[in-house]
């Protein structure tokens, strides 16, 4: 598997790169540099490498803009979801979550909002063991409030289920809803769902809610986040969050293994 790293020479980097082949002898990276994210960006998109990963010392813009214009796009829409692996073993959550969009698309509409189910749900079949679940988040449950962004997630349910019923997808419904098997069951109240309750894939309404989420179970639930993993791209692309750890680059080189394969 060989991966662009436009910034190999980060400590970071380097570090990560040599604790995760040291690990998976059998099955290593190969890395190989570049000097700009466009040069990156170029190789990648004429096979040099199987995927790309950058973003801890370029902005998000930088690397969506890059990739829109030298790696190319699968469609109008461009979105990032986080792999989130619980480390903590005294948190009754799941042990991976996956979280989109957190990282780019600041209030998407409801065209938006579908495409982004659509490709984190691609992504979801490849980086998560079990089948995915997805919940679309809110601050209500299933009617519980009136709000236009409401009646979009209820939209793009609706979209989905006619066009791809073999996804598991409901809503809307608040996040304890979708993780707590105790709270599904109570705020269910008789209703039937195959979601509620055990999510594994969280779709929140806009970038504010996403960013904060992601960065909540970073800092408080015990999971390392690996991403963003951009989405809507020809290749497997991560942008870094700018405060990585080595543990967060190793999960990257991880989940970006998986999209590549």
């Amino acid at each position: 598997m060989k991966i662009i790293f436009p910034e190999l020479e980060n400590p970071i980097i380097k570090e990560a790169v040599s604790d995760f082949n040291a690990k998976n002898p059998e099955n290593p990276i190969e890395t190989i540099p570049a000097g700009s994210l466009e040069e990156a960006c170029t190789l990648c998109k004429n096979s040099a490498a199987d995927a790309l990963i950058a973003g801890i010392d370029y902005t998000t813009r930088d690397m969506v803009l890059a990739c829109k214009d030298h790696l190319g796009a699968t469609g109008k829409t461009f979105s990032s979801c986080f792999v989130m692996k619980r480390t903590s073993p005294l948190a009754d959550l799941p042990s991976t979550l996956i979280l989109a969009d957190a990282g780019v698309t600041k209030n998407p509409t409801t065209e938006q909002l579908t495409d982004i189910v659509l490709q984190t749900y691609e992504t979801a079949l490849k980086v998560l063991d079990d089948e995915p679940r997805i919940a679309m988040l809110s601050f209500s449950t299933f009617g519980s409030a009136k709000d236009e962004s409401i009646d979009k997630i209820t939209s793009v349910i609706s979209t989905i289920k006619s066009t791809r019923p073999e996804i598991k997808i409901e809503g809307e419904m608040q996040l304890d809803c979708a993780i707590n098997p105790r709270v599904a069951e109570k705020k269910l109240a008789g209703r039937s769902s195959n979601v509620a309750g055990h999510a594994n894939v969280l779709i929140v309404p806009d970038l504010n809610s996403g960013n904060i989420l992601y960065k909540s179970l970073e800092q408080f639930g015990g999971y390392v986040a690996a991403g963003p993993i951009l989405q809507g791209f020809v290749k497997p692309c991560s942008d870094l969050s700018r405060g990585s750890t080595k543990e967060d680059v190793e999960l990257v080189i991880e989940t970006v293994k998986k999209l590549a394969s």
